[in-house]
């Protein structure tokens, strides 16, 4: 008998239902914890080839039912293809977008990061009834030695793995389209964990010198990737705590990230980084933003919900770059929605002086 496919159904019917959005969320918390499951049973590692689930299951010892059930999940999920097998299971793969950031091979592997990321979001949750209920203690009490170790811990890993893949080719690809940076001798990268940013811009200009500025342990990580890259005599690490200490001055530009959500008084920082430019010197912000568009806004409100429960920066559309007009600097432009690890960035690009081109 012949199938028909019924038309001109009843919105009611077809239409997706006010509570969808709610139902997604609670779907949500089932991928993410699908998919530390797969980073950390190795099986994106043992998927750049296509194999089926019997074969996944015996090389990692899981049950091969639950494994093909697994596998199609995440197929859903789109993190793996899939391929009929003739006369049995489907096989799978890792998505080949996917490949040099899941594979543990990889030079650009971010499975540590992903974990990482995934842990604290999940702690941050487990947290959400107390300090709405209570608030939180402010992070400034926190024991800056324990701080910094944190920090250090975090640049010698999951950072430098999502500089390498993400955030070091964004800083090129911005920079590199800049009149100021083919011209540039030196440069600043304020709180830039573990320097993987200045190294890839010094390798994109051969004449640049310049400073990676960070709390002492973390400024210990980035000399030791300067010298791993052979730009000792070009870069070096400062430690130093940025609102108060002299991290120089002289500078073409200055790439600051995701800093300024961190310090007590971005005015004062702003008019810091002004003095430590050259004239005609350019400074690059790059930090998150709470738009006024639902849709963009959702991973920032996400992601950046622990750091502002704190007390932290993070600034409404449009002020920092208000900020930056006050501090002096004479032409601001912006680009918005810029890949960045967990939430889209803005991005300003303010010189000190001059006009817009």
């Amino acid at each position: 008998m012949a199938q028909v496919v019924l038309e001109n159904l009843p919105a009611s019917v077809t239409l997706p239902h006010a509570l969808q959005p709610c139902w997604d969320m609670q779907l949500a918390g089932l991928g993410a914890d699908a998919m530390r499951m797969a980073l950390e049973a190795g099986m994106f590692t043992h998927l750049d080839e296509f194999a089926g689930a019997p074969e996944l299951a015996r090389r990692l010892g899981l049950d091969p039912v639950n494994t093909g059930h697994f596998l199609e999940l995440l197929w859903g999920m789109e993190l793996l293809e899939r391929r009929p097998r003739g006369g049995g299971e489907p096989e799978y793969r890792t998505q080949a977008a996917l490949r040099p950031y899941l594979h543990t091979a990889s030079e650009q592997y971010c499975g540590d990061a992903l974990l990482f990321r995934h842990r604290v979001l999940r702690q941050v949750g487990t947290q959400l009834e107390g300090l709405v209920r209570d608030g939180a203690p402010r992070a400034q009490a926190a024991d800056p030695a324990v701080v910094q170790a944190g920090w250090a811990r975090a640049a010698q890993v999951q950072i430098a793995q999502e500089q390498r893949a993400v955030t070091a080719r964004v800083a090129c690809d911005i920079l590199g389209r800049q009149p100021e940076f083919a011209r540039a001798r030196r440069m600043l990268d304020l709180g830039g964990g573990p320097g993987l940013v200045a190294i890839a811009l010094a390798g994109l200009q051969p004449r640049l010198t310049g400073v990676v500025f960070e709390y002492p342990p973390v400024a210990a990580v980035a000399q030791a990737a300067i010298e791993r890259a052979g730009l000792a005599d070009r870069l070096q690490a400062r430690g130093g705590d940025l609102a108060e200490a002299d991290f120089g001055g002289g500078y073409d530009f200055i790439w600051c990230s995701s800093v300024l959500h961190f310090v007590p008084d971005i005015p004062a920082v702003l008019a810091r980084l002004r003095a430590a430019l050259r004239p005609g010197g350019l400074l690059v912000c790059c930090h998150a933003e709470i738009g006024g568009d639902a849709r963009r806004a959702r991973p920032v409100l996400q992601y950046y919900l622990h750091l502002r429960m704190q007390g932290r920066h993070v600034l409404p559309g449009g002020r920092l770059a208000a900020l930056l007009r006050d501090a002096g600097f004479a032409c601001i432009e912006q680009i918005d929605e810029v890949r960045f690890p967990m939430a889209p960035v803005t991005v300003l690009l303010a010189r000190k002086d001059g006009d817009c081109a």
